[in-house]
């Protein structure tokens, strides 16, 4: 079962990129841009499809040196249609000519994920071949670039991103979020690191809470406590925030698959199907932002957004990819949930897997069992799907980046000690 769904959701990152160079589009709509978080992804499942056979080496190979050479040749300027700027990439670029999409900003979450990609490729491409040599070398390259100092802004703590028309966003990574690679990565940096200073300003805004009688650093949507986690193996390694706590980030992300579970469970606002094995609420794709009357009550349902629990948003809208990403943590309950999704016909006639999300308590024609289903698939979505299953069966990319030094360098600089670092 899951092998089946790794193959498939592995399959978007070779149908839905281009080859040319190497972008993978953010979700399958026609004329819709690349992601520098899909690219990113990609860069990580390549070596992972090597290992399971469904990618030759050299074709991983060439994938990666064409995403590489892209990267690094594209334009770095303060035009507005650039492709980066100081080592950052716009959110979204065009999937031919490779620039800015849509006026976006320069995203620095999102630059961290493309960077852990990246540095996943170096890590894993090791031969003495001129193509893994030059690998090697464009991602040293690539992640020395990236001026994370510069992204601070005024301010002690990371800020989202930077627009040329406007200059910085007014928003910074604040409470505990998927910032966390962000802050690892930007620490580690061998030429542009961020004050330590910072890490500790971002762990002073996070909430322990008890929610279900489950003690846990709280944030609502499953993602968050999954992102990170794609690289890095957070198992018995703790910083000054965790060791206060007796706890670490690995047996957190545990705990909030529980407290998801039981919040389906309770179901508090009666929402269709939720249950012990149907749960999981995150940032997905949603029915749109309309009203509509569900046994004699107004729902009021949403579009994309960050949906959370147990303090919402909610609309009775799930996401199975995000139920996927927790298996490392609680397979005794990932497991029968996707065998339930299964059984809901998720992935009939879909080539990638599960789609994005699904809503049954969103009226629809025809009536179906899952009731409204999203039409796309994402590649923030199919990425952690591949890699997950793959951090549960193999651990393959933990181990890669426990390896790398840059990684090892921003965990002990951010106060991380103990397990698999010591």
């Amino acid at each position: 079962m899951l092998q089946s769904l790794q193959r498939d959701s592995f399959a978007y990152f070779i149908h839905e990129a281009n080859p040319a160079n190497g972008l993978v589009s953010d979700k399958t709509l026609d004329n819709w841009p690349a992601s520098i978080a899909a690219i990113g992804m990609a860069l990580t499942v390549y070596p992972i499809g090597v290992e399971h056979h469904f990618i030759s080496r050299n074709h991983a190979v060439q994938r990666t040196l064409a995403t590489l050479r892209f990267l690094a040749g594209s334009e770095q300027s303060t035009a507005p249609n650039a492709s980066g700027y100081k080592g950052f990439y716009y959110h979204f670029l065009d999937m031919t000519a490779g620039r800015r999409a849509w006026h976006c900003e320069l995203s620095s979450v999102d630059t961290a994920i493309l960077i852990a990609g990246v540095l996943t490729a170096a890590a894993y491409f090791q031969e003495a071949s001129a193509g893994e040599t030059e690998i090697r070398r464009l991602a040293d390259m690539l992640y020395k670039r990236v001026d994370w100092r510069w992204m601070l802004g005024a301010a002690p703590l990371v800020c989202h991103g930077w627009t040329p028309e406007h200059g910085f966003l007014k928003w910074h990574w604040e409470g505990y979020d998927e910032a966390l690679i962000l802050y690892v990565l930007a620490l580690g940096s061998p030429t542009f690191p961020i004050p330590e200073r910072c890490y500790l300003a971002w762990s002073k805004t996070y909430r322990w809470k008890t929610i279900y009688g489950i003690e846990y650093l709280y944030a609502g949507p499953l993602f968050i406590h999954q992102l990170s986690h794609v690289w890095i193996d957070f198992r018995g390694i703790r910083d000054p925030f965790m060791q206060e706590h007796e706890c670490d980030y690995f047996e957190n992300s545990r705990r909030a698959a529980f407290v998801q579970q039981q919040y389906a469970m309770r179901n508090p606002l009666g929402f269709m199907q939720y249950g012990e094995f149907c749960w999981g609420t995150s940032a997905s794709d949603g029915p749109g932002a309309v009203t509509r009357n569900v046994n004699g009550l107004p729902r009021i349902f949403f579009d994309y957004v960050a949906r959370g629990a147990p303090f919402g948003p909610d609309d009775g809208t799930l996401a199975p990819w995000a139920v996927v990403a927790s298996l490392p943590f609680a397979p005794e309950i990932v497991l029968p949930t996707i065998e339930h999704f299964n059984r809901l016909r998720l992935c009939e006639a879909n080539p990638y897997g599960f789609k994005a999300s699904f809503n049954p308590t969103f009226p629809c024609e025809p009536a179906r069992k899952a009731g409204w289903v999203s039409p796309y698939h994402f590649g923030i979505n199919e990425g952690p799907t591949v890699i997950m299953i793959d951090n549960y069966l193999t651990g393959l990319v933990w181990a890669l980046l426990r390896q790398c030094p840059y990684l090892v360098s921003g965990l002990r600089r951010a106060g991380f000690s103990g397990g698999w670092l010591d």
